[in-house]
């Protein structure tokens, strides 16, 4: 198993103290209902559940679900996520998995990395404070400029800002000005050396 050092120290942080006993339950009208008499009214806390999600939802779209979930012998199982939930997905998820004693996939390589934040402040999507899916698709910017600026500014160490004026940059400066550069030059090289025609 291979764990990148953000997940390593929070689940040895979370070890080292000892485990202590955890709500998987919250009193909200939103959620995954508790399916228990004595608990109506309750609902599975988010990141008790959510993990679990990613099996049912796997469930809900094919048969052969078990194939990727119940086949640890065949399956290499890896998870990127923000620090702030690495423990749900390095103890409290394997640990439900192992209780179930059904032969269950477990997480193979954890990668925890740190806050991309938005032009210095969190992202929230209740707050609107961000860029989300929906909103990148009616900027009419290529999604490839997106990718190329979050791998680029991806919050391996330490938090990151997500800024539109660092997306300009990436795009002006190392898509444009730096790769488009050096396309041109490649296929200006070799149409005069090997005496290509351009269509």
């Amino acid at each position: 198993k291979t764990y990148n050092n953000t997940a390593i120290s929070i689940t040895n942080s979370w070890l080292k103290t000892g485990l202590k006993p955890r709500c998987i339950t919250r009193d909200l009208k939103w959620g995954t209902p508790v399916p228990h008499k004595d608990y109506e009214g309750k609902v599975f806390y988010v990141w008790f559940d959510a993990p679990i999600g990613y099996i049912s939802i796997t469930a809900n779209y094919m048969k052969e679900w078990e194939r990727w979930w119940k086949n640890p012998e065949q399956v290499t199982l890896y998870q990127f996520m923000a620090k702030d939930n690495v423990p749900f997905h390095s103890v409290v998820f394997p640990a439900s998995l192992m209780a179930a004693d059904d032969n269950y996939t477990m997480v193979h390589t954890l990668d925890g990395i740190d806050w991309l934040q938005y032009e210095g402040t969190k992202f929230s999507k209740s707050r609107g404070t961000g860029v989300f899916g929906d909103q990148v698709m009616e900027t009419n910017i290529p999604c490839d400029i997106f990718r190329c600026y979050l791998l680029l500014n991806r919050p391996e160490t330490s938090d990151t800002n997500f800024t539109w004026d660092g997306l300009a940059q990436t795009n002006n400066n190392i898509l444009l000005n730096n790769l488009g550069n050096f396309v041109l030059r490649a296929l200006t090289f070799c149409k005069n050396s090997f005496k290509l025609r351009s269509s």
